[in-house]
């Protein structure tokens, strides 16, 4: 609220005009501090390990806030979030973490190149671990209608 004094009205009852106006600069600072710390935030909310995931095509389901993440890289090296570990020291990394929690849910990434046999491998390391809440993450696909179903036949190479 502001106040302002006239110079032509002095035999007024010495009450202040009001004056509504909306001082915005304090507004602005906040939004730019929130801009920049969302600007330094955001990238560190990502993995950036570069993996060529496969589509599917089923629903999305919610993350948890903090996920954590077991890639497993085209030549075979498997990182937590984007720390490189030995697949000997992966449970021991994990139990390492600060949310460490046998219970919650490991999101299992692996390149489009990696062996079917060596995803089993790091499965069942973190299975002999304790870890049995694991789930698969794929890149979002568009359903193909006129397509017919992948068979050993019509697979491509």
């Amino acid at each position: 609220m502001g106040a302002s004094i006239a110079d032509t009205d002095l035999e007024d009852d010495g009450d202040f005009a009001e004056t509504h106006e909306i001082n915005v600069t304090p507004f602005i600072d906040v939004i730019l501090v929130l801009l920049i710390i969302f600007m330094v935030a955001a990238p560190l909310s990502t993995v950036d390990l570069p993996i060529d995931l496969p589509s599917s095509t089923a629903a999305p389901q919610k993350k948890p806030d903090k996920p954590t993440y077991v890639s497993i890289k085209p030549d075979l090296a498997v990182a937590i979030g984007e720390t490189p570990v030995k697949r000997v020291d992966l449970v021991r990394s994990l139990d390492a973490m600060a949310d460490a929690n046998k219970d919650r849910f490991i999101f299992l990434r692996a390149d489009r190149a990696v062996l079917y046999g060596e995803l089993m491998e790091v499965l069942e390391i973190l299975r002999a671990g304790g870890y049995s809440k694991i789930k698969l993450v794929a890149l979002e696909g568009v359903p193909e209608t006129s397509a017919p179903p992948p068979t050993p036949e019509n697979r491509k190479p």
